[in-house]
């Protein structure tokens, strides 16, 4: 029975033990090297949790800054548009004060050239009349 193992040198058995106890000690190291990645990144993690945070509130109040600056310069653009609105209607208000007087100034001129017409019209009426012939 003996004679149908294979023989195997001592060296080869030693290199095959080598063999896996590197390939043990290469997985010991991948997996102490993978634990501290886990770790570094868990800490990596929380920091830039933090740090988004901080910039998150930081961002925060500047917009807030800037949205209150500008709410202030759109108040104070409302008023001068309302002040302006103000004196356009008012300036407005007093054309159409000046038309109508003017309308009004046109109404009379338009009366009173209808009453020199009608005199016109009168008077040359009386000066054709055979009345007034006859009596000259």
């Amino acid at each position: 029975m003996s004679d149908k193992l294979p023989k195997v040198s001592i060296a080869v058995v030693g290199i095959v033990i080598a063999q896996i106890g590197g390939f043990i000690w290469w997985t010991a190291q991948q997996a102490s090297t993978i634990s501290n990645l886990e770790e570094t990144v868990s800490v990596l993690t929380v920091e830039n949790n933090a740090t988004d945070r901080t910039n998150l509130i930081r961002d925060v109040e500047q917009n807030t800054e800037k949205l209150a600056e500008i709410t202030k310069i759109l108040s104070e653009f409302y008023e001068d548009m309302e002040d302006a609105d103000n004196e356009i209607w008012d300036e407005t208000e007093m054309i159409w004060e000046d038309v109508g007087g003017m309308a009004s100034h046109m109404m009379e001129i338009i009366k009173i050239q209808a009453r020199i017409k009608t005199l016109e019209s009168t008077l040359e009426y009386l000066t054709r009349s055979p009345i007034h012939s006859d009596a000259r």
